[in-house]
């Protein structure tokens, strides 16, 4: 998708511009002998033309057929100079890829009678059962009209609840967010120009009582727009099921899938596993979290549900191909085929606007994007430093890239990846139709 790109932060890239941290390190280029692996040629050699080049310090991908176990590219290392080559367990902050994660932890309770799709969230959090509606968007946060509509749980799960972000929104509603720690992310400790100190609510319960208190930025149910609606939900999660929002996770997912390295927050056992976080500035790459000394060594102050895990290649898949299953990994039922399908569904509520948004022309179901017309029956989402996960029921595979780069848009993933995906999928089935032939 092409995505806008404002000054101070870029989609869910959390940093900005090219100049960002100026100055100088040098950019250390090195060949990549690894030939190209002849069963993915399209994504080893996408792979192998970054890392080769010095564009990327590694990445991982990785594509799932049916419930097979996932083939496997990795180039290149996840710190410059470090000897240890990737693999399919080295640890990757996924950024807004916890969003599906988050999504699919709503269906379930909604499968289960717990929550309504459609249910207002004033019924778990009283606060949000009279809210103001801005009236501009980039206007004074005192110039407010009443909502017109409650705020429901289809609207969270689908960004149409009218919240805001402070990776997307400007004006004083940015500022009012900042300052009541409406920062549900974490990118570095290194002091960055124009990105300002990141100040969180001190727990998920002050994060939702704090928002509860600003203006929506649009009225609900009527326009897409990217906002912390999913770290809202992990709050409903809690009230919901009875559990911390953490543990309802681990318990409901990370423990049935064997995901044992997603985490919020990394191990020091870990650090050799993980990978550091690189901003593309002026063409090079500058370490703005490293893997020995990252901010994801600290405790975070709540859990993020829009932006807060870290995972590996091998976890990830390990969800999407319990997704494109149905809902059953490995013969064990992890959730309903209904909540599945619901989730994986266009969830917009009727009438609400995508135009000129970077969903427009799909649907979207529960955290992620959905496909329409033909590319129905995707599902999936990406991360602001440079991760991708998706799914086709219809051609019955699963895909996931891992790099670690910022903005996100400083490369092309976001296609290159998919079409990379779609022409080996392609050549493999000719393939197969040859030698059955």
């Amino acid at each position: 998708m092409t995505l806008p790109q404002t000054p101070a932060l870029s989609r869910r890239g959390l940093l900005g511009g090219a100049g960002l941290l100026g100055g100088g390190l040098l950019l250390q280029r090195w060949a990549h002998a690894a030939p190209t692996d002849p069963r993915l040629p399209a994504i080893t050699g996408l792979l192998d033309d970054y890392v080769s080049s010095g564009k990327l310090a590694g990445a991982v991908a990785t594509l799932g057929w049916g419930d097979a176990p996932p083939e496997v590219v990795a180039r290149g290392n996840g710190t410059r100079g470090d000897a240890r080559p990737l693999d399919e367990n080295a640890l990757f902050r996924i950024y807004s890829m916890t969003k599906p994660i988050t999504g699919m932890a709503a269906m379930i309770l909604i499968d289960e009678g717990k929550l309504g799709l459609d249910q207002p969230i004033a019924d778990f959090l009283p606060a949000y059962a009279h809210m103001n509606v801005l009236v501009d968007p980039a206007g004074p946060v005192d110039k407010v009209v009443p909502a017109t509509a409650p705020i429901t749980v289809r609207q969270l799960l689908t960004h149409t609840a009218g919240l805001g972000y402070t990776i997307i929104q400007t004006g004083p509603i940015r500022d009012a967010y900042a300052a009541a720690g409406i920062m549900p992310y974490r990118a570095t400790r290194v002091p960055l120009p124009g990105f300002g100190e990141v100040h969180t609510a001190p727990s998920l319960a002050a994060f939702a009582d704090n928002l509860a208190r600003l203006p929506l930025v649009y009225q609900p149910g009527t326009r897409w727009s990217y906002s912390v609606a999913l770290d809202l939900m992990g709050r409903i999660i809690e009230l919901a099921s009875g559990q911390e929002f953490s543990a309802f996770l681990k318990a409901r997912f990370f423990d049935p899938l064997g995901m044992d390295s997603t985490t919020f927050q990394l191990a020091p056992a870990d650090v050799p596993r993980f990978t550091t976080n690189y901003v593309v500035a002026d063409g090079r790459l500058l370490p703005i979290d490293g893997a020995t000394n990252s901010v994801y060594l600290d405790p975070p102050a709540f859990p993020f549900g829009g932006a807060g895990l870290i995972s590996s290649p091998r976890d990830y898949d390990r969800f999407l191909a319990m997704l494109l299953g149905g809902g059953v990994f490995a013969g064990k039922r992890v959730m309903s085929q209904r909540a599945v399908d619901m989730g994986t569904s266009n969830l917009l509520p009727p009438g609400a606007s995508t135009a000129g948004t970077w969903i427009a022309g799909h649907g979207f179901g529960a955290g992620g994007r959905v496909g329409l017309g033909d590319s129905a029956g995707t599902y999936g989402w990406s991360g602001a430093a440079g991760t991708i996960g998706f799914i086709s029921k219809v051609g019955g595979v699963r895909g996931g890239f891992f790099a670690q780069f910022m903005p996100s848009t400083a490369y092309p993933f976001d296609t290159a990846f998919p079409q990379a995906v779609r022409s080996d999928v392609r050549a493999r089935l000719l393939a197969q139709h040859k030698v059955a032939a």
